[in-house]
């Protein structure tokens, strides 16, 4: 038996500022929390954290995560699993960030890899939702970082 192919949501985005400014926004949780959700994030390999926001009819606004791996500056990487209500489960996936110096700051990309055709819903709206959670972490590392 064969596992279904999976998708990733791919977003890539040129930044005028230097890795450490992004670096910081990716791994400090209050910044975090300005940019993505309310969190107890912690920059370490096995960390279990969730993030939280206010829950919709199809989910519970819980986002259970575990740090899969850092390499300051270079790479941040956890597991995501918004769990969804008592009816629904929401896909297992990745989210991985990778910043790379440019001349003229950091080319930054975010994969969140892992979304089985079963949950198309749950592709779609990840695509929608890392364009305005990417909108609101450029705003936070031009103002806050």
């Amino acid at each position: 038996m064969t596992e279904a192919a999976t998708r990733s949501v791919i977003v890539e985005r040129d930044f005028p500022h230097p890795p450490a400014k992004l670096w910081r926004a990716l791994t400090d949780s209050a910044l975090i929390a300005e940019w993505l959700m309310q969190n107890d994030f912690r920059p370490a390999v096995g960390h279990v954290f969730q993030l939280r926001t206010a829950p919709s009819p199809h989910w519970n606004g819980i986002t259970d995560c575990e740090v899969l791996a850092i390499e300051p500056l270079k790479r941040l990487a956890y597991s995501w699993n918004a769990s969804g209500n008592e009816a629904t489960t929401g896909p297992r996936t990745v989210v991985t960030f990778t910043l790379t110096p440019t001349p003229t700051g950091t080319h930054l990309k975010m994969e969140q890899a892992g979304f089985r055709p079963e949950h198309e819903n749950n592709f779609r709206g990840a695509g929608y939702g890392w364009q305005r959670f990417f909108a609101a972490l450029e705003r936070v590392v031009t103002e806050r970082s």
